[in-house]
């Protein structure tokens, strides 16, 4: 699938997504006051630089203290609540939540939508003021019914509730669909509204228990950890906890357990389907420690079995959803260190994801499964997009690339691999074809019990060679797997 001039020009750009570092957005530089400007000179600033918003700085340590926007000023002066000489700092709202530049707009948005917050600080590893964010830089360009649809789903106060939110997510889905919106931008507001979804559950459930003082974090693997979601989705969850020794990790575990299985519960009345895997934090194998969490790991590596790459597959794609993210992130470095240059274990990887392949026969149709319930069909999932997820998987990992989304993972690996720009552009771009087309296909509901399998003969002419052309990229994908690992 040749990609377009436009396109592949544009791929190695910043490209701006919910997998786009904050720090990358093209921000105008932000308003700075010192708290003892006055309110009138604020403005002023406000105003010069046609902004929205002030941040209150310590001068000395550039730490920001606060925030005024223009909306609250004058909401304050119409109130008679401020004296327009009077400092800037009696008037600003202060303890607000920031995030680090590096964060990602996804996780921006998300918080911005459970604080219901217009502006959020961005911090540098300092803890200095970098820049800030507005509604309007994050998701602008968003519809008003995605908007008023996760307000919604942060109004619930009970999962009977929410569980009614969530049918409205996949009917806004299809909607957006049928618009003809990009698989991409789909596929990351689907991500995005099931993890205010699944955020407002554990918000619910947590007030139920009394869970132990120590720093925890659920965590969320395969589809959902790199922000791929469809219409069609299980659970894949764990938790992660700080334990000092081996008897206080089963001691924590003991107590977690009860209100991990509630939440996964929860879900499950939420539309998100138990998994039949067991992989939830309410299975005690994955409600760890963090050392357990890098023992566990460690074993996969040491020992490349089928069954642990088959864990690897699903495990290796994970990120943090609630709680204390510095042990999600600890655990992602310590996991990229331990596999990078590990080849052996890329080996063993590389030789389980090219057993499986494009559904392509010699003469360049489908290649359809015999089943006998599913007759002349293809799997879009596992015969489709699997095979990209794997195999980039794969390269990024054997080169410390620390995403998890599978075109950001392209993207990040690209040059090292010395792949020119319009090879990964047409990769990418094959990836999102196939999502489309499952997306569609989950609408459709052709086969309710089974919404990847796809029967080919119902597309049209345009579609099947799109299909055709998507697979060949898969196989060129695959045939660089296996000349840099196998040969």
């Amino acid at each position: 699938m040749p990609a377009p001039a436009t396109e592949a020009a544009s791929f190695d750009a910043v490209s701006v997504n919910l997998n786009t570092a904050l720090c990358k957005l093209p921000l105008a530089p932000p308003v700075m006051v010192d708290p003892a400007n006055s309110v009138r000179e604020a403005l002023r600033a406000i105003d010069a630089q046609d902004a929205e918003a002030a941040v209150i700085v310590d001068t000395a340590s550039s730490v920001p203290l606060g925030i005024v926007t223009l909306r609250d000023a004058i909401r304050s002066i119409i109130n008679d609540d401020c004296d327009l000489a009077g400092p800037v700092a009696g008037i600003m709202t202060g303890g607000l939540a920031s995030l680090s530049a590096e964060a990602t707009v996804h996780q921006a948005t998300v918080l911005m939508f459970r604080r219901g917050m217009r502006h959020l600080i961005l911090t540098g590893a300092d803890g200095r003021l970098f820049n800030v964010v507005s509604q309007g830089d994050l998701y602008g360009m968003q519809a008003a019914d995605s908007a008023s649809l996760a307000n919604a789903i942060l109004a619930t106060g009970s999962i009977a509730e929410l569980a009614q939110q969530t049918a409205a997510v996949r009917r806004f889905a299809a909607r957006r669909l049928a618009e003809g919106s990009g698989a991409e931008a789909l596929c990351e507001w689907i991500a995005a509204l099931n993890d205010l979804v699944a955020l407002q559950v554990i918000d619910l459930v947590e007030g139920e228990f009394e869970l132990p003082y120590v720093p925890w974090c659920w965590i969320v693997f395969g589809s959902e950890g790199r922000l791929e979601q469809t219409l069609v989705t299980d659970q894949d969850n764990g938790i992660v906890f700080a334990a000092a020794s081996a008897t206080e990790a089963e001691e924590l575990r003991q107590k977690f357990l009860p209100f991990a299985r509630a939440v996964n519960a929860a879900l499950d009345d939420c539309g998100f389907p138990l998994c039949t895997g067991q992989i939830m934090a309410g299975n005690p194998a994955w409600c760890l420690s963090l050392d357990e969490w890098k023992h566990t790991f460690d074993r996969w590596i040491s020992v490349p079995e089928p069954k642990a790459l088959l864990n690897a597959s699903i495990f290796f794609d994970f990120r943090p959803l609630y709680g204390r993210e510095e042990l999600v992130t600890e655990l992602q470095r310590w996991l990229l260190q331990r596999v990078k240059g590990n080849t052996a274990f890329v080996r063993a990887m590389a030789v389980n994801a090219l057993e499986q392949e494009p559904p392509l026969s010699w003469w360049r149709d489908f290649r359809c499964n015999d089943d006998r319930k599913y007759p002349h069909t293809l799997n879009l999932k596992g015969q489709g997009i699997r095979l990209f997820v794997d195999a980039v998987r794969i390269l990024a990992l054997a080169h410390g690339v620390e995403y998890t989304n599978t075109v950001e993972r392209l993207r990040g690996v690209r040059a090292a691999l010395g792949m020119p720009v319009e090879e990964a552009a047409a990769m990418a771009a094959a990836f999102y074809q196939i999502q489309r087309l499952r997306l569609q296909n989950q609408v459709s509901g052709e086969f309710p019990d089974a919404a990847n399998r796809l029967n080919p003969d119902r597309l049209h002419k345009l579609d099947r060679q799109i299909l055709k052309e998507a697979f060949r990229q898969a196989r060129t994908l695959q045939q660089r797997l296996r000349l840099d690992y196998l040969s």
